[in-house]
């Protein structure tokens, strides 16, 4: 019976010393936050009308590495107005994109006709090693831009239309980078 109550005594002693030794840790100081700039690259490449998608994906990756470029440049810009240095990049949010097409017979914008390059979608964050699901902003899916449709009444007339057309591909690309 003493060693019952002994061993109890001994385990309660343990408990107590083990909580209090977690609230000591938990009280203990914390690094300080890292500092960081963000930014939202963006970027403009020519698309064909009427591309392929293996075309679209490739003018959609081009669009995105222009992107980067354009973050980063503008991040160092403002590391260098707040007397900081730009260090690793912190996070990389793919933004999605656009597709805008204008000329052909008729004046204003053309519908694109060729495949869709896959934009992804904005509720996945890229960090250093990890995919964050719902780290973005929540927003639908970037999808190409399509015009109000009025009936045509020859099915040429738009053919016509798309043929002289000019098409761009916009994206963007949202960076933070540590600060120093």
């Amino acid at each position: 019976m003493r060693t019952a109550i002994a061993m109890t005594a001994a385990a309660a002693a343990a408990l107590v010393a083990a909580s209090m030794l977690g609230v000591a840790t938990a009280e203990s100081p914390t690094a300080p936050p890292i500092r960081t700039v963000s930014v939202q690259g963006v970027a403009n490449v020519p698309l064909a009308q009427g591309a392929d998608a293996p075309t679209a994906n490739a003018a959609y990756r081009a669009g995105m590495a222009a992107a980067v470029a354009d973050g980063q440049s503008k991040a160092e810009f403002l590391a260098g107005k707040v007397g900081a240095t730009l260090g690793a990049a912190q996070s990389v949010v793919e933004d999605g994109g656009s597709i805008s097409c204008t000329g052909g017979e008729e004046p204003g914008y053309v519908e694109y006709q060729g495949a869709e390059p896959d934009f992804g979608s904005s509720d996945a964050t890229v960090s250093p090693g990890v995919l964050r699901a719902g780290a973005a902003k929540p927003t639908l899916a970037p999808s190409v831009r399509k015009p109000s449709r009025h009936k045509a009444r020859h099915k040429t007339a738009a053919g016509k239309a798309a043929v002289g057309a000019a098409c761009t591909l916009s994206t963007q690309v949202s960076l933070s980078y540590a600060i120093s």
